[in-house]
This record gives structure tokens, sequence and C-alpha cells, in this order.
């Protein structure tokens, strides 16, 4: 498993896919055709705030996430930041035919190793939908405290969140970091 840096031109069409199937609702871009997604990607990988990683499973795109500076994007006046806070969101692609068992932990798991490991930080912070309870019960078990409901508004875009926060040692000791290390 590996994350790569996102390239618009190359991942707009496979984010699109993935993006467009119900599962990734909660990103709300369902609608977007591969240029606005393309449009999407070349606004975060510009942006001097956030990254955009391609995650690959033996060679195969497989997972999406962002990274960003909380004190910046989107919850600025919302989060009280600390240094060594980093904010995250992941997207793994729809099963298709032949869904592998543990692959989703697998994936938050090595998500959640970049972030502290390769890119320093202290503290991962996520703001999910308020209603999407799959992906808090997931941030629960690598070791998320949620902090409090809040609203977050960006130009057109607005969501009732659940900030949460996860430090080193939270994610070290949660149920996720103990056992989704390892594709199965």
């Amino acid at each position: 498993m590996s994350l790569v840096a996102a390239d618009p031109r190359r991942d707009a069409s496979v984010l699109h896919r993935w993006l467009a199937d119900p599962h990734a609702a909660f990103w709300e871009m369902g609608g977007h055709d591969v240029d606005a997604v393309c449009d999407y990607l070349a606004s975060v990988v510009t942006d001097p705030y956030q990254d955009a990683w391609l995650g690959l499973v033996d060679g195969a795109p497989t997972f999406f996430a962002e990274t960003y500076d909380p004190a910046h994007v989107l919850l600025s006046g919302i989060h009280d930041t600390v240094p060594g806070d980093l904010g995250m969101h992941v997207l793994i692609a729809p099963p298709g035919d032949h869904p592998r068992h543990g692959l989703t932990d697998a994936v938050f798991a090595a998500v959640m190793a970049w972030c502290f490991d390769e890119l320093g930080a202290e503290r991962v912070v996520v703001e999910p939908d308020s209603r999407n309870h799959l992906i808090r019960r997931k941030n629960v078990r690598a070791g998320f405290t949620e902090l409090r409901h809040v609203t977050i508004e960006d130009g057109a875009y607005r969501k009732a969140a659940v900030l949460s926060v996860c430090t080193r040692d939270d994610y070290r000791r949660s149920e996720l970091a103990a056992t989704g290390k390892a594709l199965p």
C-alpha cells in the first residue's frame, strides 16, 4: 500500500467514478462531471494549505486522501488549532465485484500512519458529516474523540459536522491501530 501525490489530469476520471457511487454521497460531488472533478483536484493541489493523495494497493488506485491545515481550510474560526494539527479526509473506492474484507481498516490505518509518520502530524483533525455514522464509528475505532457538533460553511458548501481529533498516542492505543495495519 502506498500514497502518491494526486495529479488532477491523471486521477480525475478514477476519482469521478468513485464520487459518483452512492457510498460517496457525503462528499456531495456525485453530480460533478470529470472536468469538475479535475478542477476540484487542481484547486486542492495548488492550494498551499492542502494536499491530495492517491492511494494504491498492489499498484492499483484504491483510495483517495486529502490533508489540510485546519487553521486555514474549512475549520478556520471553528477549531482552535495547535501546532501539529493536520486535517484529513479519506475516500475508498467502491468495493466492486470482489470486496476485500478488512480493506477499509487497512486503508484507514495506512492514512493515519501517513499523517503521523510521513507528514509529521501530532494530531489529526476530521469533520465528518454528522449523519455519516459509518465513518464516525471508524474514527472512534481509530482513536478519535468527538469534540462537538459544528457547522462548516465554505461558499455554497454547508454541512453539519462532528469535529473530532486524534493524537499519535490515541491512535497507537486504538483498536484500529492494533488490527488494521496489514491488508488481509
